[in-house]
C-alpha cells in the first residue's frame, strides 16, 4: 500500500518544478556580534579653568581657615573649601562662566566675613583672587563729665580718628554717654579724641586725648568738662543816679555852688574914679530877668530851696551895695545918673 504512494509523490514532484537540495540548518554557533565598546571614564573638559583664592587681613597677615562656596549662576554650588597654613584655596575644573564666591567662615575672631563677589572663569586659565579680610570694628563707649563732681553730661560732642583721618563722631545723650563701632586696621590701633562741642553750660575740653583700641575689644572714652564762670546779675541800687546837667559858667558871673551862675550886669562906660571898687552890674530882682547872651536859660527847676534862699540872699546883698555905688557916683557926676 505504501508503494503507489511513493511514485505518486515522485511524479508529483517531476511535474511541479525542479527538486533542488537545501542543506538543513548546521547546529553550529553563529559568530557573536560585537557590542558597543564601553564610554571611558570621564575626563577634565579640555577647556576647563580654575580659581585661585588667597586669603589675608588689612596687616598683612595670612589668614588660614577661612571657607568658600562657589556658586553657579543657577545658584548651584560648584565648588566648596578652606584656606590652608598659606591661606590658599584653589578650585580646579571649572566649567568657564559667571560664578559667585561666598564666604561663610573668616577662620578668626578678629575678622569679619568678606562680601559676596563675582568670579569669571576663562577656558584654561586660573583666575586668582586676592581676599582681605577685614577687622571687627572696636566697640566705643564715651563718656562726658562734670570735672569736679564726675556727674555724667548729656550734649557733649566729640570726633574720634587716626591720623588725618576723622572716623567716628558721637554726641551724649540724656544719660551723658554714647557708643559706636569704630572701624580698626590693625591688632592695636591709636586713635585721638577731641571735643567739638561742650555740653550746656561748660566749657570746651580742649586737650586732645589718645587710646588704644584692638579688633572687636571695647574701649571707654571720658572727656571732662569745667562749668563756665557765670556773670553776676546787677544789684538794683547800684543803678547810676541821674545828675543835673551842669551849666557852663559865663564870664562876669558868679557861681552858685551847684554848677549855675547868677548873670551880672554889664559895667557902664562911665570911668570908676575908685579902681579899688570892681564894676557892678545891675542886679537881678527878679526870675523874669534875662540872662545875658552866651548864658543858658535858669529855671531853678534842679536847684534845691535852700541853694535858692542863699543864691537869693547874695543877689539882695550885691543889689544894696551896687546902689550905695551908683549913688555916690551921682554925687560925684550928675550927668551919668541916667546910665544904668
Amino acid at each position: 500500500m505504501h508503494a503507489p504512494f511513493v511514485r505518486t509523490a515522485a511524479v508529483s514532484v517531476a511535474v511541479t518544478g525542479t527538486l533542488t537540495w537545501a542543506p538543513a540548518a548546521s547546529a553550529q554557533p553563529s559568530e557573536p556580534t560585537p557590542l558597543a565598546s564601553a564610554a571611558p571614564a570621564e575626563t577634565p573638559a579640555p577647556d576647563a579653568g580654575s580659581v585661585e583664592i588667597t586669603t589675608k587681613d588689612a596687616a598683612g597677615d595670612v589668614l588660614p581657615g577661612a571657607v568658600f562656596l562657589l556658586l553657579d549662576a543657577a545658584g548651584q554650588e560648584a565648588g566648596r573649601g578652606k584656606s590652608d597654613a598659606q591661606g590658599k584655596l584653589v578650585f580646579t575644573d571649572v566649567a568657564p562662566g559667571v560664578y559667585r564666591l561666598k564666604e561663610t567662615a573668616s577662620g578668626s575672631p578678629l575678622h569679619e566675613i568678606v562680601a559676596d563677589q563675582d568670579v569669571i572663569v576663562t577656558p584654561g586659565a586660573t583666575t586668582q583672587l586676592m581676599i582681605t579680610g577685614p577687622f571687627k570694628a572696636a566697640k566705643v563707649l564715651l563718656q562726658a563729665k562734670d570735672d569736679k563732681s564726675g556727674k555724667l553730661l548729656p550734649g557733649a560732642t566729640v570726633n574720634i580718628g587716626t591720623g588725618d583721618s576723622s572716623l567716628l563722631t558721637l554726641t551724649t545723650g540724656a544719660k551723658g554717654t554714647a557708643s559706636g563701632d569704630l572701624p580698626v586696621t590693625s591688632r592695636k590701633t591709636q586713635f585721638w579724641v577731641k571735643e567739638i562741642k561742650a555740653p550746656t553750660g561748660y566749657g570746651l575740653y580742649k586737650p586732645t586725648k589718645t587710646f588704644t583700641a584692638g579688633p572687636g575689644a571695647p574701649v571707654t572714652v571720658t572727656v571732662t568738662n569745667a562749668k563756665t564762670a557765670t556773670d553776676p546779675k546787677p544789684d538794683p541800687s547800684d543803678k547810676p543816679t541821674h545828675k543835673p546837667a551842669q551849666h557852663p559858667s559865663t564870664p562876669g558871673m558868679p557861681s552858685t555852688g551847684s554848677g549855675e551862675t547868677t548873670p551880672s550886669a554889664p559895667a557902664t562906660d562911665t570911668p570908676d574914679p575908685d579902681s579899688s571898687t570892681p564894676a557892678t552890674a545891675t542886679p537881678v530882682g527878679n526870675s523874669t530877668s534875662k540872662a545875658p547872651a552866651g548864658s543858658l536859660a535858669h529855671t531853678g527847676a534842679d536847684a534845691t530851696p535852700w541853694l535858692i534862699g542863699g543864691a537869693g540872699a547874695l543877689i539882695i546883698l550885691g543889689g544894696g551895695v551896687l546902689v550905695m555905688v551908683r549913688r555916690r557916683r551921682a554925687d560925684e557926676s550928675p550927668d551919668d545918673s541916667n546910665e544904668s
